[in-house]
């Protein structure tokens, strides 16, 4: 069975512009912006502080993200050839990686074996947001690198025939997936076959292994006949800032990167250092000061319980009902019932 290639690029290029439209389709939420005078965008990338694209516009080297105008305005993750796909504010970026593949010709010989891996400067991949996901049906998969200590894990997906493999199934035949410890910073993928694909070669001739954002990857069957025009998936990063927890970061306030008055530090549970968000009933930068902007609640229908009358207020916002009604106008309270109708029920029953 053939695939055609420029199908598959386009089907690449198509999953990663997704997942970047994902992350943006959110609650919608006030611009991350970038360090007044400084650049905010890398192509259509935005790029919030503590990032920046030059000295002055990033809090230390770790946050620099190298805007490539030659070649598409593509972002890169520092000094590296780590393309960065988007960038939060709430402590997360994503990256693109490469996947690990193992291909034998019918009579069982190896036509190409490819590894994979990363080393990644400071942020650890994200152990809630990836998978370690490996295609094939006669597929053995290794990762290992270091999180503290040298780790290794893996999996292995098994099948005897196509009709054995499931869309959307990633159990163990014809996909296999398991999880990322915590704190990795650096990776190696490798895939391993038990016979050579002699017995799937027809609709099986390779075997796939990668790290991949969960929610970015669906198996399909498909992908059993032919991965490598999948040159690249997206991953996500956890970021922090600095090694300190938030009580030792607060000690020097000239340092510490909660600006604004309407912040709060929480500390990183992958890896040393502290993260900032904006207080509850805010939103925006709280990196910078008056980075964060009180929320109208009023004006997002579904950031408020009002059921008729909405007011904000500073960080917060309050319901009301109209003349005629009582009750505390919340959908999740006693609402707004009809205080004319409550006295004839009354006057009724009497």
């Amino acid at each position: 069975m053939e695939i055609n290639s420029q199908y598959c690029t386009c089907l690449q290029q198509l999953l990663l512009v997704a997942v970047a439209l994902a992350a943006s389709a959110e609650t919608p939420r006030a611009t991350a912006q970038a360090m007044p005078g400084c650049p905010d965008l890398c192509g259509g990338l935005s790029i919030p502080f503590p990032f920046g694209t030059k000295e002055g516009c990033y809090l230390n080297k770790d946050f620099l993200i190298t805007c490539n105008a030659s070649n598409n305005y593509e972002a890169f993750l520092g000094e590296t050839n780590i393309q960065v796909l988007n960038v939060s504010v709430e402590g997360q970026l994503r990256i693109s990686s490469s996947p690990a593949y193992d291909c034998y010709n019918s009579f069982g010989n190896v036509t190409k074996s490819i590894t994979s891996g990363l080393t990644l400067p400071k942020f650890p991949l994200s152990y809630t947001e990836n998978k370690f996901t490996a295609v094939g049906c006669d597929t053995d998969t290794i990762i290992q690198g270091w999180h503290a200590q040298d780790y290794a894990t893996g999996c292995i997906s098994y099948c005897g025939e196509f009709g054995d493999v499931v869309n959307g199934s990633c159990i163990g035949m014809g996909c296999c997936q398991t999880f990322i410890p915590k704190e990795v910073l650096e990776f190696d993928v490798s895939v391993y076959s038990f016979f050579n694909h002699a017995y799937v070669w027809d609709f099986n001739p390779c075997s796939f292994a990668f790290v991949v954002e969960a929610n970015a990857y669906n198996f399909s069957t498909l992908d059993l006949v032919d991965l490598r025009n999948e040159t690249k998936f997206p991953v996500v990063l956890d970021w922090a800032i600095g090694n300190e927890t938030c009580n030792d970061a607060r000690k020097n306030q000239e340092t510490y990167a909660c600006k604004d008055n309407n912040s709060i530090c929480y500390d990183s549970d992958n890896g040393p250092g502290y993260r900032c968000n904006c207080s509850e009933g805010y939103w925006g930068n709280p990196y910078l000061v008056n980075g964060c902007k009180d929320v109208n609640e009023c004006e997002i229908p579904n950031l408020n319980k009002c059921t008729n009358i909405c007011w904000n207020t500073v960080g917060n916002y309050t319901c009301s009902c109209p003349k005629g009604y009582h009750g505390d106008g919340r959908s999740d309270g006693t609402g707004c019932s009809s205080t004319t109708k409550t006295s004839i029920g009354v006057i009724t029953g009497n």
